[in-house]
């Protein structure tokens, strides 16, 4: 307890506070996500030739090679008219939106281990400025789909306006999966080798290069248990005016698994957010 002008308050620092507290501190420190998300940008893009060409040219040569692989050499079907590379182009938004994110987030914490172990703030905003990042690759990447839906004279339509619900979900299960991984990297470091291994192997086994009704129905629960699956499906969706069928008990499971790992990412987060400091 201190004084003041005759006047007593409370002097606090550092984590040790109310759940109630805690979340507000969430506000108050809000700008430090623009702050963090800023100097990321700068960062990112300093000293390269073509600069945020990048976010262009990453996607348009992965959208050629799940092509030709898929729907050339493997003629794997397209669904309703929907032109192979659009259909393939309207999953790639959002997976490679999720895979960075993941990364991204996953190695929050560590890389600024600086102000970790020095001034207190919550946490878990490390992990939320580095996917708010991660929405300004998207957002660049986003303009070449609208070059591609005027070559291919392809109109979405009204089913464009539920694009920001699905934008939403694909966020929170980068966040989901993007606490847990921030948290565990603190202590156990060979998950910076893990993650990006895991990525790769997700982009085959997530309907990115096929639609999912290539899936066979007595699986398709199961594979709805990744949560990318609800997300790809509905992106494509409002993309492609409807004739790519979501379906609607995978989709919920999509949203019930995306939920519940969000739910104990933020428990495990809060739990050994105490301990980061002596680990880093």
């Amino acid at each position: 307890m201190n004084k003041k002008n005759g006047q007593e308050f409370d002097l606090y620092f550092g984590p040790e506070v109310g759940e109630g507290q805690y979340w507000r501190d969430l506000l108050d420190y809000r700008g430090l996500v623009y702050f963090l998300a800023w100097r990321d940008i700068l960062v990112r893009y300093k000293q390269t030739i073509i600069g945020i060409a990048w976010s262009i040219l990453n996607p348009l040569f992965f959208m050629v090679v799940l092509t030709m692989i898929f729907g050339r050499i493997g003629k794997f079907p397209t669904e309703g008219n929907t032109p192979y590379p659009l259909l393939v182009f309207s999953a790639l938004l959002p997976w490679q939106l999720f895979s960075a994110a993941v990364a991204q987030a996953g190695k929050s914490l560590v890389e600024n281990n600086h102000m970790v172990a020095k001034i207190y703030f919550p946490r878990i905003l490390l992990p939320c400025s580095s996917i708010a990042v991660c929405l300004v690759d998207f957002a660049i990447s986003f303009s070449l789909l609208f070059i591609m839906l005027v070559f291919y004279q392809w109109n979405p339509g009204w089913y464009l306006l539920a694009l920001p619900v699905f934008l939403l979900f694909g966020i929170l299960a980068a966040l989901s999966i993007g606490i847990w991984l921030s948290a565990i990297n603190v202590r156990y470091r060979d998950f910076q080798f893990i993650v990006p291994f895991c990525l790769q192997i997700g982009l085959f086994i997530s309907p990115v290069g096929f639609a999912s009704s290539v899936v066979p129905e007595q699986w398709r629960l199961l594979y709805s248990l990744n949560p990318m699956v609800g997300v790809i499906d509905g992106f494509r969706w409002c993309l492609m005016r409807g004739e790519v069928n979501i379906f609607i008990p995978g989709l919920v499971i999509s949203f019930l698994v995306t939920a519940f790992m969000l739910w104990g990412g933020i428990l495990y987060f809060r739990r050994t957010e105490r301990t980061f400091a002596d680990y880093i």
